[in-house]
């Protein structure tokens, strides 16, 4: 078995408090950027010193959302924020490399997933981000919304909410393999994906659904232990129990049945382990 990897995964469901007012309505009322996910995501990486690579290759407004992230890193003193204007596979040259291999962390922003995996992989550019988070301790790797979901070895990267109980109506790709034995879902209670990820994990059994929330994400340790960071709650899937499915014997278009799939939900503070498929508590006091 391979040894862990030493650096750290952030995955995010999307829509982080970036310190705008347009942010401040998350579940808890969460409104202050200095104890939010981009916070963690900065300390991380070594705190403000530390230089920052933003990938925003997977939005249709590159521009905008660079903007957005140099502002929200700006009001966490985070001056050394280095945009890389990828947009397609001819992009990812040389320079991108090296501008790579000089960044404390990288940051991916939301859009396609698809449009990651089709521009990244199989470049240079991906394998030193592979190497660098699998052997450098305190070099992160986060992602938002299509960035987090472009994680995981197989990708949702379409697929309604009204069609996830209907077989093929969920449809999956390879990803980019930074954490295996999971597929990750964004903006998940919003957006109400919990069908789509169960079908995910029908046709994956082997793999943990993590369905994040908005403005909430997972900090991954040594490739399987997830901590919920944000405001709001992570959703688990796990089909290693499942003692009846279907899935395979239904027509394409047809519902299908399981039985036994475990369900978890973690909010801030809380862990849980991919390889012991364990949940971990924190013990809040009780009020006199």
């Amino acid at each position: 078995m391979s040894s862990a990897p030493k650096g750290k995964l952030i995955a995010i469901g999307g829509n982080e408090d970036k310190g705008r007012t347009e942010n401040v309505n998350g579940p808890s009322g969460h409104a202050f950027i200095e104890d939010g996910i981009l916070k963690r995501v900065v300390d991380e990486a070594g705190g403000p010193n530390a230089r920052i690579a933003l990938i925003t290759a997977a939005s249709s407004i590159p521009e905008e959302v660079a903007a957005n992230y140099i502002e929200a890193f700006g009001k966490l003193g985070v001056t050394r924020v280095d945009v890389l204007d990828i947009r397609d596979r001819q992009d990812v040259k040389p320079d991108m490399v090296k501008r790579l291999a000089h960044a404390d962390g990288v940051m991916m922003s939301g859009g396609n997933q698809l449009r990651l995996t089709t521009i990244f992989g199989g470049t240079a550019f991906l394998e030193l981000m592979k190497r660098r988070y699998r052997d450098e301790e305190g070099f992160v790797i986060a992602g938002t919304s299509a960035g987090a979901m472009c994680m995981s070895s197989t990708m949702i990267y379409q697929g309604h909410s009204a069609s996830g109980l209907i077989k093929g109506g969920v449809k999956m790709t390879t990803g980019a393999a930074l954490v295996h034995d999971v597929i990750i879902d964004s903006h998940f209670v919003e957006r109400g994906r919990f069908s789509r990820l169960i079908q995910a994990v029908a046709g994956n059994p082997n793999s943990i659904g993590i369905g994040l929330g908005e403005d909430t994400g997972v900090v991954i340790t040594g490739g399987e232990m997830l901590e919920t960071i944000g405001s709001g709650q992570v959703m688990i899937f796990d089909g290693h129990e499942i003692t009846y499915s279907d899935f395979a014997d239904v027509e394409e278009g047809e519902p299908f049945s399981i039985e036994g799939m475990r369900v978890h939900i973690i909010s801030k503070g809380h862990s849980y382990s991919v390889q012991q498929r364990m949940f971990t508590a924190v013990r809040v006091p009780v009020k006199g």
